[in-house]
C-alpha cells in the first residue's frame, strides 16, 4: 500500500503534518521538494493575440465527402 504523508524537515527533523494510517514498522521514501522548482508561474494571455492567424474555411459546417456513405 502507498500512503503520502505532507510534512516538512527541520534542523535535521522530517516532521509529518498528519499521522499516518499505518501502525506497524514500515520502510518509507522520503521526497525533498526544492520550493523554487515548484513555484507557480503565472502565463498572460494576449486577448486577441492569434488575430488573422486562425481561418475557417467557408464551407466548415458542410458535411465531409468521407462520411457520404454512411448518410
Amino acid at each position: 500500500m502507498l500512503t503520502s504523508v505532507s510534512g516538512y524537515y527541520d534542523n535535521g527533523k522530517v516532521i509529518l503534518m498528519e499521522a499516518p494510517p499505518i501502525n506497524k514498522r514500515t520502510e518509507v521514501i522520503v521526497t525533498f521538494l526544492d520550493k523554487e522548482l515548484h513555484k507557480p508561474t503565472k502565463q498572460f494571455r494576449n486577448p486577441g493575440g492569434l488575430k488573422g492567424k486562425v481561418t475557417i474555411p467557408d464551407n466548415f459546417n458542410e458535411p465531409l465527402d468521407d462520411l457520404k456513405d454512411y448518410q
